[in-house]
């Protein structure tokens, strides 16, 4: 198993050229070690979009290097062929809203990346069932997605990340929409996943409420990063 979950050296990202160019990244190092889940904070147009964005292998960087995975994926240009696959096989996302696909049941929405990878349909199935009842969802697995609350449907994206047990998940402000309490069990259940499925988690968000569940922390300013100690509370 990799020891290297993310690792980000000095990472830059500039939008336009000449006098109207805007540097969103100027100089920004993480390290997330498999089975860690951290936080990553900052204010609006402080980077963290963007950061997201290169890490997960949507938009390419202007220079630095990034590590996933054990995997070198950029350095100072793809190192990548497929990012497609990439995205599919090694990044888990989950967003503020779930995006499951209304017209599937919830085994269905789960078992899906891995079919698209060559998955046979009895295996990706037993896979998102064995997610679903990992985390306590998995007597809604013939249900709807509008058929369940909105706790219910996160847990379900949780699962959706992590059906191609992808060494590394990028969460953009996961518990924006739930109350204290279903912020904390998505928080809570993020850190038993990250211990065992050994995924390096970066958890993007301004929530108040999980902050302080964090043991380490990121900001990021002005398109640089400082790392403190959280205060891991326990969950």
């Amino acid at each position: 198993m990799s020891e290297t979950g993310i690792r980000i050296e000095g990472l830059r990202k500039r939008y336009g050229e000449g006098d109207t160019a805007v540097d969103a990244l100027k100089d920004v190092n993480m390290v997330v070690a498999p089975g860690e889940v951290v936080g990553l904070i900052g204010p609006s147009g402080s980077g963290k979009s963007t950061l997201l964005k290169c890490l997960g292998a949507v938009i390419e960087p202007t220079g630095g290097r990034m590590i996933l995975g054990g995997q070198t994926i950029y350095d100072h240009g793809w190192k990548i062929p497929d990012l497609r696959a990439l995205r599919r096989d090694s990044i888990g996302f989950v967003f503020q809203a779930p995006y499951l696909i209304p017209f599937l049941d919830v085994t269905d929405n789960v078992a899906l990346l891995p079919m698209l990878a060559g998955c046979p349909n009895s295996e990706a199935r037993a896979r998102a069932l064995e997610l679903l009842v990992a985390l306590d969802v998995g007597h809604r697995a013939k249900a709807q997605p509008s058929e369940l609350s909105g706790g219910e449907q996160q847990r379900v994206s949780i699962a959706r990340a992590l059906a191609n047990r992808p060494p590394v998940i990028l969460a953009d402000e996961p518990t924006a929409p739930l109350d204290s309490e279903r912020a904390l069990a998505v928080i809570r259940i993020l850190n038993q996943m990250a211990t065992q499925f050994h995924t390096a988690i970066i958890v993007v968000t301004h929530d108040e409420k999980i902050i302080p569940t964090f043991k380490r922390i990121y900001h990021i300013r002005d398109g640089r990063t400082d790392e403190e100690a959280g205060q891991g509370l326990s969950l």
